[in-house]
């Protein structure tokens, strides 16, 4: 997802406020890998955004970095995490010339893939970086028949003498998810507004399997999986090992 500078900034302070725990996620995270790679040593976050979830990664992990496509974000993540290799990349394309025992990909991240081949290319970079009997753990959108078409929410809060308000609106276009968000933030200088429109692919359940085994891994669909508090992101999470 290429948020801009806007969402950058508030995506990890209103996400908070929503009552998501990134570090319970982190180590609920870091548990399915352990339990599948009891001596994995080395994890990579691809599309790790603010780096919340790296920042508990690397306590648990001797050696972790991370991939983000999007500068704004990556920039957040590098003030955060001094000494954590963070790249800049495409989940379809980047090579970092190495292998991890762990590979994570979560936030629906891999759904804003346009197109089923684009999640086979993002799946097979992702696996590229495992070494063998390494742990992919990738997080859906909704399948389509769990999608709710026109579904709407809304969070506002205060901080630092700030109130800001986020609204999204999720309609379906053919196979993919239209969401637009838009965030009102009020301080003592005036009121600004922004909206940021993101597309996520309503990808079948068979073919995230597909792109699993194609990319030489094994593949286990954990459902309805609650990492945060409230409604789930999605469906559960897919986690693989490379054979």
């Amino acid at each position: 997802m290429q948020y801009g500078p806007g969402h950058a900034e508030f995506y990890d302070l209103v996400f908070r406020d929503r009552g998501k725990d990134f570090a319970a996620e982190a180590r609920a995270l870091a548990g399915m890998v352990r339990d599948r790679a009891p001596a994995a040593r080395s994890l990579l976050d691809v599309a790790c955004g603010t780096g919340a979830h790296l920042e508990t990664f690397r306590e648990i992990f001797d050696d972790v970095a991370g991939v983000e496509l999007a500068d704004a974000m990556r920039r957040v993540a590098e003030s955060r995490l001094p000494g954590v290799p963070l790249h800049a990349g495409d989940m379809r394309r980047f090579d970092l010339g190495r292998t991890f025992d762990a590979v994570v990909c979560v936030g629906n991240s891999v759904a804003c893939m346009p197109t089923a081949d684009d999640l086979r290319a993002a799946i097979a970079r992702m696996a590229g970086h495992l070494a063998p009997g390494g742990v992919l753990v990738a997080e859906p959108w909704y399948f389509p028949a769990d999608f709710i078409d026109g579904y709407v929410d809304g969070h506002q809060m205060k901080a630092d003498g700030r109130v800001i308000s986020r609204i999204t609106r999720s309609v379906r276009e053919g196979d993919r998810t239209r969401m637009e968000v838009r965030f009102t933030v009020a301080d003592r200088e005036g009121i600004t507004d922004f909206t940021e429109v993101l597309h996520v692919t309503l990808f079948e359940r068979h073919e995230y399997e597909a792109a699993f085994t194609k990319a030489g891994c094994s593949v286990e669909f954990v459902p309805a999986l609650r990492l945060a508090n409230g409604r789930p992101n999605g469906p559960g999470l897919f986690v693989g090992v490379r054979r």
